[in-house]
């Protein structure tokens, strides 16, 4: 045998024989695992024959992937044993660095406990003897001081002393800092500090607070005069001051915008430009139009009497060009699969029933049927209605994924392989005649995952469902052949959502990871991994247009990335708890947040504002849509009652000015807005949905 191996540097000798070494190690691992065509494929190219893979044993393949992965022989003794269903968080704590991370907290040898409670109590008296007009804005700054304290305190090994700091004036902030505080209660060790995540939060990103200049300027003045050089070396290192010239805002405009585990936006976190625009529809008139028949001259002296052929009548409904949206992003920003002429039938049916859709007013409210299920084992997780509405899938705690349909045709797969051979592929109808009419079912099971089903989400041709769990993976499905398709493995932890882009193809999911990814069908392998928020991020949606996310998390905050370079491009604070659920508006503009704190929260993407806030629900908002038509906003959650919302009379005012723009509305009478009220007997609501026609569909669980 004659092998020559060469490194990138040219060299030969001691080099090659390691490089000949780990090529005919990976050779015998690629031929443990059968993969002949490649195992053929690199001997070719290596010049190897069969007979030098029997001078590699087990032990060098073992050895030269711990090499390569950097893993000692510790670490391959770790490698064999089973790994745990989630692996725990890797702890940043070690004993050489830990004295040295809780130094930064202290950031004084001479700590003195007593003279930093002092100073946030000459700083809380001030904040009370401001005026009216300025004692609102100066209150933010209590809690990110308070909290800074006590992280020092803490870190100093004054448990007790820090526990009875918190108690003693913890009355004086609002109550959606309350739940914050308890869990920072919960800290009985200084090492401990060092893998929280809203200390982590408040250590890494400054924590904002938007004030006008007037008021500023009195809360430096007090540090100066006060000569409070604790207080101010807390402001310099934590906290970020966002100043705007004007008057300053009174109690419900500084509400409106708090309560993120780190203060509000800042105003160049919602510069750039979002293209918020629809994409310009396919031309369906060239599918559904035969081709034109060659001209012949009207006047032929041989046949005078020849009736003149009439031109083919074109469909009104399919005549009407879209226009073209200044705001929406160029057709080519993101790469779109291109529609096959039996998606363009579809995108078709749904042109033709959507010419029958109720349009749907305050005088003229939806229609609603609620589905409810009834004895499921463990209890329903989540539900999807497909785009169509003729199939409902429901995810369950038991691992499974069952699928429903809604019409009296039932769920069919494909004829087998001799059969589809048989089949004429030019027919018109090929389509229904690949599905074998015996296999129909009313009902189907997917199984696979190892954890409970927290969504499932169909793909925008009805032909294939994803699924996410517990378990850490992502499953696509086969609506075709009722089977899984691909397993996509990228988070390590718990997957709360999925959703499939409204142009197919795409989808993105989030996870207990603090991370959200953009994935293809086609690719195993994330496109982009959106990495920002600072605890779990527990729902995602896609824009209409498909170039953005939006992404919902539990340290309250909604951000909305570019599907292009990956960016956040908005970020939007306001809630004052987890955010469970996301919506686009029909014209792509507003997006709509619920959360546990009860609110539905309305923002306008072209600039990040908060437009308004709707009031009505006494739990947890945990699923929102808005009609076909854009006039209406449901939502509904785990108080049992479903809402409707005239949500054209909103934009309508908020392009009037009615509701101020910088700095929300003063006063918000929760019935302004408010249609109806539906209450559901004993079933907390799972998902809603419109139909093409403006048909109201939710689905439930029934709560004994």
């Amino acid at each position: 045998m004659s092998l020559e191996m060469s490194n990138v540097n040219g060299g030969t000798g001691a080099q090659g024989s390691r490089d000949k070494r780990e090529l005919l190690c990976l050779l015998k691992l690629i031929k443990k695992y059968q993969l002949k065509s490649t195992e053929e494929l690199l001997c070719q190219e290596a010049n190897v024959s069969s007979a030098d893979l029997s001078e590699i044993s087990e032990s060098d393949v073992q050895k030269v992937l711990g090499a390569a992965l950097g893993l000692g022989d510790n670490d391959r003794e770790r490698e064999r044993a089973p790994a745990p269903q989630h692996p725990p968080k890797q702890s940043a704590v070690t004993e050489a660095n830990a004295a040295e991370a809780l130094a930064k907290f202290i950031g004084d040898d001479s700590f003195d406990a007593q003279q930093y409670e002092q100073a946030y109590q000459e700083l809380r008296t001030f904040v009370e003897d401001s005026l009216d007009i300025y004692k609102h804005e100066l209150s933010m700054v209590l809690y990110p001081i308070l909290v800074q304290i006590y992280f020092k305190m803490l870190a100093s090994g004054l448990r007790d002393k820090a526990k009875e700091f918190i108690e003693k004036y913890k009355s004086d902030l609002d109550g959606y800092y309350i739940e914050g505080l308890f869990s920072l209660l919960l800290l009985s060790k200084p090492e401990e500090l060092l893998d929280n995540d809203l200390v982590s939060a408040m250590e890494t990103d400054r924590f904002v607070i938007r004030m006008s200049r007037d008021s500023h300027s009195l809360f430096k003045r007090h540090i100066q005069d006060r000569r409070q050089e604790v207080v101010a070396d807390i402001v310099s290192k934590y906290l970020h001051f966002d100043t705007y010239e004007g008057m300053a805002r009174n109690k419900l405009q500084c509400v409106a915008t708090a309560g993120s585990h780190v203060g509000e936006a800042k105003r160049q976190d919602n510069k750039m430009r979002v293209y918020y625009g629809l994409l310009k529809e396919v031309d369906f008139q060239t599918l559904t139009t035969p081709a034109p028949a060659p001209e012949e001259e009207d006047d032929d002296p041989d046949a005078p009497d020849r009736p003149k052929k009439k031109k083919p009548k074109k469909d009104p409904l399919l005549s009407k060009k879209s226009k073209s949206d200044p705001n929406a992003p160029s057709i080519d920003r993101i790469p779109l699969p291109e529609l096959k002429d039996s998606d363009k039938l579809l995108k078709l049916k749904a042109l033709r029933e959507a010419s029958k859709r109720l349009a749907l007013s305050k005088d003229q409210l939806p229609s609603a049927v609620f589905y409810t299920v009834l004895n499921s084992h463990q209890g329903v997780t989540c539900a999807e209605i497909s785009d169509d509405s003729t199939m409902l899938a429901c995810g369950f705690g038991d691992s499974s994924v069952r699928i429903w349909s809604l019409t009296p045709a039932k769920l069919r797969a494909l004829k087998d392989a001799d059969a589809l051979r048989e089949l004429d592929k030019e027919s018109a109808d090929i389509n229904v005649r690949m599905l074998d009419d015996r296999s129909g079912e009313t009902t189907r099971s997917f199984l696979g995952h190892t954890g409970p089903v927290y969504r499932c989400a169909f793909a925008p041709e009805m032909n294939l469902l994803l699924s996410c769990s517990e378990d850490g993976t992502i499953r696509l499905w086969s609506l075709l052949t009722w089977s899984c398709v691909v397993t996509y493995r990228g988070h390590v932890y718990p997957v709360w959502d999925v959703r499939f882009a409204p142009h197919g193809y795409y989808f993105v999911s989030c996870s207990y990871d603090k991370t959200a990814r953009l994935w293809a069908t086609d690719s195993n392998q994330a496109l982009r991994v959106f990495v920002g928020h600072l605890s779990d991020v527990d729902c995602v949606q896609f824009h209409p247009n498909s170039n953005y996310v939006a992404t919902g998390s539990s340290d309250r905050t909604v951000r909305l990335w570019d599907n292009m370079t990956g960016q956040s491009v908005r970020l939007m604070t306001g809630h004052k708890g987890p955010v469970s659920s996301l919506a686009f508006s029909a014209c792509g503009r507003y997006l709509a947040s619920g959360s546990v704190d009860h609110n539905i929260i309305i923002w306008d993407l072209s600039s990040g504002a908060l437009v308004t806030t709707l009031l009505r629900h006494t739990s947890t908002v945990s699923t929102i849509t808005f009609s076909r038509d854009g006039t209406l906003l449901a939502a509904a959650g785990l108080d049992n009652n479903l809402t409707l919302w005239d949500f054209h009379k909103v934009t309508e005012d908020y392009i009037s000015n009615h509701i101020t723009v910088s700095h929300h509305q003063d006063e918000n009478d929760e019935d302004v807005y408010l249609l109806r009220t539906f209450p559901s007997k004993n079933s907390p609501f799972v998902t809603l949905h419109f139909t093409r026609r403006n048909l109201l569909m939710c689905v439930g669980l029934f709560k004994s």
